[in-house]
C-alpha cells in the first residue's frame, strides 16, 4: 500500500533543493510559477526537466508554446519565489519582477543566479503532474549564492 499525502510531504520536505521560477509565453501572455522540481537530465544533448501540476496555468502555456525558461533564484530573491508561488495574478507577478524576453522570447529574470531557455522535447503525464523535458537553447549566468528550500523554509549556503 502506498504512503499517504502527509507521509509523502514529511519525507520530501527533508530534501534540500534550489528554488526556481519556470516561465513561459502563450496566447494568454506571460505565465510563471515557483518550482523546486527541476533537474538536469543529459549533457549531450543538454536537457533538463521540470514537473508541473496538470492544473497550473504555466504548464498549459509550456504545452502550448513548446518553449519555457527556468530562472534559478539567487539568495536575495526570496520575495520573487513567494510572489510566483501563488496568491497574486500573473500580471502582478511579472509587474513586480525585473525581467526581459530571452532569446526564445521566454520571460527571463534579471539578477537571478542563472536562467536556461528550452524547447520542449518530451512531455509525460505522471500522476497529477506533467514531466516536461526541455533541450537548453540559451543560458545566462550571474555571480551569487543560491536560494535554497529545506524543511519548509528558505535557506542559504553556509560560509
Amino acid at each position: 500500500m502506498a504512503i499517504n499525502n502527509q507521509e509523502f510531504k514529511n519525507a520530501l520536505k527533508l530534501w534540500a533543493s534550489g528554488v526556481s521560477v519556470v516561465t513561459a509565453n502563450s496566447s494568454k501572455g506571460e505565465q510563471g510559477m515557483t518550482a523546486t522540481s527541476f533537474v538536469s537530465v543529459s549533457m549531450d544533448p543538454p536537457q533538463i526537466l521540470v514537473c508541473i501540476n496538470e492544473t497550473a496555468e504555466t504548464g498549459a502555456a509550456i504545452l502550448e508554446s513548446k518553449k519555457f525558461a527556468v530562472n534559478i533564484l539567487a539568495a536575495d530573491q526570496e520575495q520573487v519565489s513567494n510572489q510566483f508561488a501563488g496568491g497574486s495574478s500573473m500580471e502582478e507577478r511579472f509587474a513586480n519582477t525585473a525581467w526581459y524576453d530571452g532569446e526564445l522570447g521566454q520571460p527571463v529574470f534579471e539578477n537571478c543566479l542563472a536562467s536556461v531557455e528550452c524547447t520542449v522535447v518530451q512531455q509525460v503525464k505522471a500522476g497529477t503532474h506533467w514531466v516536461i523535458i526541455g533541450e537548453i537553447q540559451s543560458t545566462q549566468c550571474n555571480e551569487g549564492e543560491p536560494l535554497l528550500y529545506f524543511n519548509s523554509a528558505y535557506r542559504t549556503v553556509a560560509s
